[in-house]
């Protein structure tokens, strides 16, 4: 047991507008990280908290390395954690950072075609659950950016993306259709971790908790 006690909680994040968000909330919990998250050649940061370090990994990973035990807790997007399939971690806590909306979309002036639709997302899994559950079918076009490109060159009829304040679609002729899920950064917690740690874990998530913004009305 004095081993465990040594090993330092680890809290992956992700990198991009999620860890620079985060970085006041971290601060506020005092959890700072002792070298600035921008070093880019550094993969693993230790924190004013003694005996927590974070990782900066892609979005896709930080389920993965929490899952797998590898990190005892990670903050990442509701969009990634919808589509990882893997149920090895608590969703604990909604940050109130990063809030958009997982949206199907199209073109202004152009109704939805009947029959088979053609689906451009790089959210394969959410967009067939959503369809599936409207008993629509439709052929899921995996791309991995410029969802907003498929249908003006005909590849798709419809789009499945984030949207936070609409413009981008508006400025390509396109508009929001329907509502898949609400967006924003979550807290996901090993579950085995939590079993093993609970006094450090919980410690924690109650500091992040006390220092999440509150949700807008």
């Amino acid at each position: 047991m004095a081993t465990l006690t040594m090993t330092p909680i680890t809290i992956a994040l992700n990198k991009g507008r999620i860890v620079d968000d985060c970085l006041p909330i971290l601060t506020a919990a005092g959890m700072a990280p002792l070298q600035p998250f921008s070093d880019g050649r550094r993969l693993i940061f230790d924190s004013v908290m003694p005996g927590v370090r974070f990782v900066v990994v892609r979005s896709a990973d930080v389920p993965v390395y929490v899952e797998r035990g590898s990190a005892d807790i990670g903050v990442t997007g509701k969009d990634t954690l919808l589509e990882h399939s893997g149920d090895g971690f608590y969703e604990w806590l909604d940050l109130n950072i990063c809030r958009a909306r997982l949206m199907t979309a199209g073109p202004r002036d152009r109704a939805v075609p009947e029959g088979r639709l053609r689906v451009a997302t790089k959210y394969p899994f959410s967009t067939r659950r959503f369809y599936a559950e409207r008993a629509r079918q439709v052929d899921v076009i995996h791309l991995h950016g410029a969802m907003e490109l498929a249908p003006l060159l005909g590849l798709a009829d419809v789009i499945v993306d984030i949207v936070e304040t609409g413009n981008t679609l508006k400025a390509n002729g396109l508009a929001p259709y329907e509502l898949i899920a609400e967006i924003s950064s979550r807290v996901i917690v090993n579950r085995a971790s939590m079993k093993l740690r609970p006094e450090p874990l919980q410690k924690i998530l109650a500091a992040l908790s006390a220092a999440a913004p509150p949700r807008a009305a």
